[in-house]
């Protein structure tokens, strides 16, 4: 016999009951205990910018290229290269683990050089990584788990502000040496030089390859070969970030000398690349990272860890971009189209450069500016001070980081004048 529930104490599917009005106190959350973090300096500098309702304002906070009117560029050797690529109707399965290996090949050589004997001897490995900061993250879970000396990793002060957090959270610990003369707005030569003699052996020193971030100042390339041999005595392992390769002074094999030498020195260099500013691919993250090893069966044993440290952590990179970037790279009329193309936004930073320090000079400013022609790449270290820096931003909208770092690249012939006439304000 079916057995028949009753209505009174069973109240139907939708229906309302009192007892339903009584609801257990709120459970703690798992996340109290999450404080608020500070703002990103550079997010913070293009968030205020955008705010600002002042038709003249400029943002010289942004890293990327910028035209001479002030607008985002995609390159034509690259809008090219994807025609070419969808025009072949290409699949979309998952990469190796290592990336796209016709990529990682051409990665290699413009770093090193085609004919170098280290690519000829197979004793270095390349991956395709995301973009220059996720290589530079893979160098440093791979120092992490297999560098025997040290675990100090001596960063230059000033660096990239990225370059602290990714060395600290893979677990190695942070020193710095003397790189920036804020007295000079140049290289401090003599402080870097007495610093590295007395950095401990088997340590990790970072070195910018050319364009230096945040600085713009890079070493001569007499003062780079004395800091080879300094830091060879030292038998310091040496990490390279070239982001700018090309993009600092228009010539890829002059931007990679300071590399190339320190292999024909004999240090076996560990390199993250990066091709976003480069090929103006900042949105498809394209990068490299190399070891150099001493033979070709250490170069296999280290290939076979990079990919056991990639696999939990992003399984494969992204296809697109290291299509394109492949494709101008293996492609002679857009690999020489890319070469032409990557010479002019060099050219025109370097234009922007000498016009701002001529505008200055116009304005009646006695101050010297020698530092801003000198120095080289996207960014000028000004020598605004803070509060220079937030008068320029308060009178006249002109937006940068608070250590008086600008982007050159968001200076364009229209506004340098006004720029020029802030600054000299500010700095009379």
């Amino acid at each position: 016999m079916a057995l028949v529930k009753s209505s009174k104490l069973i109240p139907a599917i939708g229906a309302f009951s009192p007892a339903m009005a009584v609801f257990p106190a709120r459970a703690s959350s798992w996340w109290s205990g999450v404080e608020m973090g500070p703002p990103d300096p550079i997010l913070g500098v293009t968030e205020a910018f955008r705010r600002d309702t002042n038709p003249k304002k400029m943002n010289l906070g942004v890293g990327a290229y910028r035209d001479d009117q002030g607008k985002p560029w995609v390159l034509t050797s690259v809008r090219k290269a994807e025609a070419l690529i969808a025009s072949q109707q290409l699949d979309k399965e998952y990469l190796g683990i290592g990336g796209l290996a016709e990529f990682s090949k051409a990665c290699a050589e413009l770093s090193l050089g085609p004919d170098n004997q280290v690519l000829k001897s197979k004793r270095s490995i390349t991956v395709q990584t995301i973009s220059g900061t996720g290589s530079l993250r893979i160098g440093a879970n791979f120092l992490s788990r297999f560098h025997k000396g040290v675990r100090d990793v001596y960063l230059p002060k000033p660096t990239w502000g990225n370059h602290t957090p990714i060395f600290r959270d893979a677990g190695m610990q942070l020193k710095a040496y003397r790189y920036y003369d804020p007295n000079t707005c140049g290289f401090d030569y003599t402080g870097a030089m007495e610093d590295i003699s007395k950095i401990p052996e088997g340590s990790v020193i970072m070195l910018h390859a050319c364009a230096h971030n945040p600085t713009g100042v890079d070493p001569k390339q007499e003062q780079w070969r004395e800091l080879a041999d300094a830091i060879k005595k030292r038998k310091l392992l040496v990490f390279f970030d070239m982001a700018y390769q090309g993009f600092a002074s228009g010539d890829i094999d002059r931007d990679a000398w300071a590399v190339r030498h320190f292999i024909e020195q004999g240090h076996n260099v560990l390199l993250s690349q990066s091709f976003a500013k480069n090929m103006g691919l900042y949105g498809e993250r394209v990068g490299g990272f190399t070891v150099v090893c001493a033979d070709a069966e250490e170069a296999q044993r280290v290939e076979s860890q990079l990919k056991i440290l990639i696999r939990p952590i992003y399984s494969n990179p992204p296809m697109n971009g290291a299509r394109i970037a492949s494709t101008i790279l293996n492609t002679p009329e857009l690999r020489k189209l890319w070469l032409d193309e990557v010479k002019s936004m060099a050219d025109r930073i370097i234009s922007m450069r000498a016009l701002l320090a001529a505008n200055l000079r116009k304005e009646g400013s006695t101050r010297d500016w020698r530092h801003v022609t000198e120095q080289i790449g996207m960014f000028c270290f000004t020598g605004l001070k803070p509060e220079q820096v937030e008068r320029l931003t308060k009178e006249f909208s002109v937006y940068m980081t608070k250590d008086g770092r600008i982007s050159v690249a968001g200076i364009t012939s229209g506004n340098v004048g006004y720029l020029a006439h802030g600054m000299h304000q500010v700095t009379k």
